[in-house]
């Protein structure tokens, strides 16, 4: 794994045929936001992580919770790769979210 920041992606595919599909799908989403992912696109969500690593005990989490015939990727790309990549929302062109501030602790 890089050494600099790096975002992680995750991409899923989850069935909501059934309401019980509905509610796995809704609490893996709200796992993903519980754990500091937010929402780049319908069913893509993104982390940063200024130390280019995302903690074993979080991808041990995403495997546990995928539901049955789920399909999840997670994905690193650097944080230069990221802000490099052209966004379109209704056929316009906007720019690739900010990094987030970091807080310091003294």
């Amino acid at each position: 794994m890089a050494d600099g920041p790096m975002w992680c992606i995750v991409m899923f595919d989850l069935p909501v045929k059934t309401k019980e599909q509905r509610k796995r799908y809704s609490d893996f989403r709200n796992m993903l936001l519980d754990n500091g992912f937010v929402r780049a696109q319908y069913s893509i969500y993104a982390k940063y992580s200024p130390s280019g690593v995302l903690g074993q005990r979080v991808i041990s989490l995403i495997k546990l919770s995928v539901p049955p015939q789920g399909e999840v990727r997670i994905m690193h790309i650097t944080d230069r790769a990221w802000a490099n990549t052209v966004r379109f929302f209704n056929s316009a062109e906007e720019k690739p979210e900010e990094t987030p501030e970091q807080l310091a602790f003294f």
